[in-house]
């Protein structure tokens, strides 16, 4: 029983004593329980929160984007889900909306929203910025296609949020490796500068791949990469990301290495920097680059 189950049935079943579910095993949710040591992972409280229902709600939101394989999906948020039932007990978040059969698959005997109404769901009901990370980490799970997302959104047209939801789905870009990766190309986009090209490979003078590199422009050889922390956890991955940088560095690329440690205003600063000295390179005016008056858009923060 190392996945969650109704307490009850395992009772009637003779599976378990009242005294052995008391003692090795803790309840998620009313009557449903995993085994004490379970690592309670974002699947793991989906599952719990479809059993809560009794198999009769729809898994939702970012825990439908768990169940279909979705990264960075936080567990410590509540579970979601689709239900008539809106008394939910705590940590789990319950809401009715109208489901077409179609927006419904079952994966592992547990209905869930398929991927297109999951990342509409989240469109419609996150703050910006982070329902754009949650659909980007959606979209490289699943491979959906945001035209078919926009397709949905217009039956939904009346839905509340959908008008969001559209700004939302055009920053969607599913090449994001991370939220962090995400947050970066919108704070440069939020600051005016053309939306970046996501993984770019990098080839040197033979055809080899020298580099794929997380977000830049290619007409002015300007890239962005986000380190995290795991560039950093070994000698061999440090030095690795080193030489790299070196080699696209060499083939004429500026790449601007961020960090968690790098404000915001630092990132734009040399970036801005970066485009500037491109300009002049190429001949042209550096003053006709994107504007150098930035204005965060508030809208974005959550």
């Amino acid at each position: 029983m190392g996945t969650p189950f109704v307490g009850s049935a395992a009772l009637r079943a003779g599976k378990l004593t009242r005294h052995t579910l008391r003692t090795k095993f803790v309840a998620v949710f009313p009557d449903v329980y995993v085994p004490i040591s379970s690592d309670l992972t974002a699947v793991t409280k989906a599952q719990a929160a479809f059993l809560w229902t009794g198999g009769e709600g729809t898994v939702a939101g970012r825990s439908a984007a768990a169940l279909h394989g979705a990264k960075w999906v936080d567990a410590r948020r509540p579970a979601e889900v689709l239900w008539g039932n809106r008394r939910a007990p705590q940590g789990l978040r319950v809401w009715s909306d109208r489901l077409a059969d179609d927006e419904v698959r079952t994966i592992r005997g547990i209905r869930v929203t398929t991927p297109e109404r999951t990342a509409l769901d989240i469109a419609c009901r996150y703050p910006q910025a982070r329902a754009v990370a949650a659909i980007d980490a959606l979209a490289r799970a699943t491979r959906m296609k945001i035209a078919d997302v926009e397709l949905l959104a217009d039956r939904h047209k009346g839905r509340r949020g959908i008008r969001t939801a559209r700004q939302t789905l055009n920053l969607v870009d599913a090449g994001a490796e991370s939220p962090q990766e995400t947050y970066l190309r919108l704070m440069v986009i939020d600051h005016e500068f053309p939306p970046p090209q996501t993984q770019i490979p990098v080839y040197d003078e033979y055809g080899g791949l020298v580099a794929e590199l997380d977000m830049g422009w290619e007409d002015m050889s300007i890239a962005l990469d986000y380190e995290g922390d795991h560039h950093r956890t070994t000698r061999a991955a440090f030095n690795k990301g080193i030489r790299r940088h070196d080699a696209v560095t060499e083939l004429g690329w500026t790449d601007i290495r961020v960090t968690a440690a790098d404000t915001e205003g630092g990132i734009i600063a040399r970036l801005t920097t970066a485009w500037r000295q491109r300009l002049c390179a190429l001949g042209e005016d550096p003053d006709a680059g994107p504007p150098w008056t930035h204005v965060r858009r508030n809208e974005r923060r959550g």
